[in-house]
């Protein structure tokens, strides 16, 4: 198929499974292009069927400072992911502490 003047490029992030399925239809259907799976896949599906599932997903705001939001922008760029990745990674790494004892008083203090 020769390049539609009218089209432009979609560009999206897929799992690797939508990938090779995108591959296997396309040998399968003997296609020609990724686009050409997709667009049949588009041709295809049934919009008004579709409902989103739930996601349990709230927004947050949060501040910080500007030498730590331009750390997260250098490594969004540099790893090719979005800065709310790179978020949700380090919150799920993050190790819980225990809460440092406030200075002042100790047990041995309050026991007298």
């Amino acid at each position: 198929m020769a390049k539609n003047p009218s089209s432009s490029p979609l560009t999206f992030d897929l799992p690797l499974n939508l990938i090779a399925k995108i591959e296997s239809c396309r040998r399968s259907m003997a296609l020609g292009s990724t686009s050409e799976v997709v667009r049949e896949a588009l041709a295809d599906f049934d919009f008004n069927r579709f409902s989103a599932p739930d996601k349990e997903h709230r927004q947050i705001s949060v501040r910080l400072p500007a030498g730590m939001k331009d750390k997260l922008a250098k490594y969004s760029r540099k790893k090719k992911v979005s800065v709310g990745e790179l978020l949700r990674v380090a919150l799920h790494d993050l190790q819980i502490k225990p809460a440092k004892k406030p200075a002042g008083r100790t047990k041995l203090a309050r026991k007298k």
